[in-house]
């Protein structure tokens, strides 16, 4: 993928003006941490040349400076909240993240369990944790909140909470997911410093929108396509507008709830220290960009992804229909149609010259390979096949595994492991080239070139399978595909 974002630049900036901003507050600043800290892939693809982690690897630039306070929700706990994207609850991914973190040499200080209403499953996470040698502390519903500042910065407010002892100059405030309470703790922490004469900060750390890139540029357009289920629309911050006569870019739920966060602020510390939603941020990646053609190209591939994704989950669901008209309607303001990747029209063919299901990719070089259901192979491990082999320069139809060695495998499935179909999956014949490759010197080849696969676009013209889907993702691979199953079934979607 043509690179476009400086990745180097990213970190060197965003560590220092960090460090600028614990300054300005008289060396305690909490930083509330939007968005992933670990694997964060829409930036990458994107911002290409942004690193997955690279928001981890500016925060072990200050990890002798920082702690780190995971908040979780009681509510999310008592609902067993489950992360789309990793398939586990938010109290699992509490304890993933501090293993994850600690092994990285970042000290987590405690977690924060908010909204505690004596709910039984709070306490038995809140023992776990106790257990595991990790403070906990509660943090309880405030009447009126957010409106009623008088009470909310009362001892019957954010007084009533327990005070988290940090011992680091940067807190760090990150969480499982949104609606966790990571803001509403940052400004309960700074009531009880002020009370205590400690001088403390709050800020911002929030990828997107980006601020100072145009409203419409499409970088900021993919974050609402992102979003598209919150509901979060993009707009010009019109507080800094006012305070300074200069545009910047912020989302509606920060500009709405600014006008009360600066009274709680004032009420706190005597006088708000930010004019602006924009104030509040200390987000550098907008001064990264260096090719503006190269993110603008991926972030609209990007858009046209997460039209595809949304209405999968719609066929799959039933539900989300808003979800699919919203980022349609962005990809019309864009001018984004299906064309911008080739890879779709060409899948589209095949499964129409085939009868069966098909699928294509599209190579560095601009070279699509395409594969087909076979009696043997499903359309995403043929796909794997045949782009391997044309990064290794090996001849499509030479068999890089033999039919020998894959109806075995087959037999398998449909006579001991009971599968109704015997075509084998992408992770399958991975492993069956893997075999080969001990022999078969074209296999091993092919094989080496797994690595050329990530950040490529692939796009199934049905349904991927989960198993499928899955081995993609890892092998770095973007998939999309069309919004039916290979069988047909009852559902509401239709195209």
């Amino acid at each position: 993928m043509r690179q476009g974002f400086d990745n180097n630049k990213y970190i060197q900036l965003q560590s220092e003006h960090i460090r600028e901003r614990i300054k300005q507050f008289g060396g305690k600043l909490y930083l509330e941490f939007g968005g992933k800290l670990f694997d964060d892939y829409h930036a990458s693809r994107v911002l290409p040349g942004f690193q997955p982690d690279s928001k981890l690897k500016m925060l072990l630039n200050l990890k002798s400076d920082a702690e780190i306070v995971i908040v979780i929700s009681a509510d999310d706990i008592e609902n067993n909240k489950v992360r789309g994207d990793l398939g586990i609850t938010y109290d699992e991914d509490v304890f993933r993240l501090i293993e994850s973190f600690t092994e990285l040499g970042l000290y987590v200080g405690s977690v924060a369990i908010t909204k505690y209403r004596n709910q039984l499953s709070a306490d038995i996470f809140a023992k776990k944790l106790e257990n595991a040698g990790v403070k906990s502390y509660l943090h309880y519903p405030i009447a009126g909140y957010p409106a009623d500042v008088d009470t909310i910065v009362s001892d019957n407010g954010y007084g009533r909470n327990q005070y988290i002892e940090t011992t680091r100059p940067l807190v760090v405030i990150t969480a499982p997911g949104p609606g966790s309470g990571k803001m509403a703790t940052c400004l309960s922490q700074l009531y009880h410093e002020n009370k205590r004469g400690i001088k403390a900060g709050y800020a911002k750390f929030e990828t997107f929108p980006i601020w100072n890139i145009p409203l419409k540029h499409p970088v900021n357009v993919a974050y609402e396509a992102a979003t598209a289920d919150l509901d979060d629309i993009n707009m010009i911050d019109p507080y800094h507008l006012e305070a300074y006569g200069k545009t910047t870019v912020n989302y509606n739920r920060d500009v709405e709830i600014f006008p009360v966060l600066k009274s709680i602020m004032e009420s706190i510390l005597g006088k708000s220290p930010y004019n602006s939603p924009t104030d509040m941020g200390v987000n550098m990646a907008g001064f990264c960009i260096y090719d503006d053609e190269a993110v603008s190209e991926a972030s609209k591939m990007e858009i046209l992804r997460r039209y595809y994704k949304a209405a999968v989950d719609y066929r799959r669901k039933g539900t989300g229909l808003n979800e699919v008209d919203k980022i349609k309607k962005l990809m019309n303001q864009l001018d984004i149609t299906p064309d911008i990747n080739p890879a779709i029209s060409i899948a589209m063919a095949k499964e129409e010259e085939t009868g069966k299901p098909a699928a294509a990719m599209q190579l560095a070089n601009g070279t699509i390979v395409t594969g087909k259901t076979s009696p043997l192979l499903g359309a995403a491990a043929s796909l794997l096949l045949n782009a391997l082999k044309k990064l290794a320069g090996i001849d499509q139809e030479l068999d890089i595994i033999s039919s020998s060695s894959l109806e075995p495998i087959c037999k398998l499935k449909l006579d001991y492991l009971h599968h109704h179909n015997p075509r084998l999956h992408s992770d399958e014949v991975l492993i069956a080239l893997c075999s080969s490759s001990a022999t078969n010197p074209a296999a091993a080849m092919a094989l080496s070139k797994l690595k050329d696969l990530k950040g490529l676009d692939a796009h199934f013209s049905v349904i991927p399978s989960a198993t499928d889907e899955k081995t993609f993702k890892r092998l770095g691979i973007n998939i999309s595909s069309e919004p039916k199953f290979e069988k047909k079934k009852a559902t509401p979607y239709t195209k």
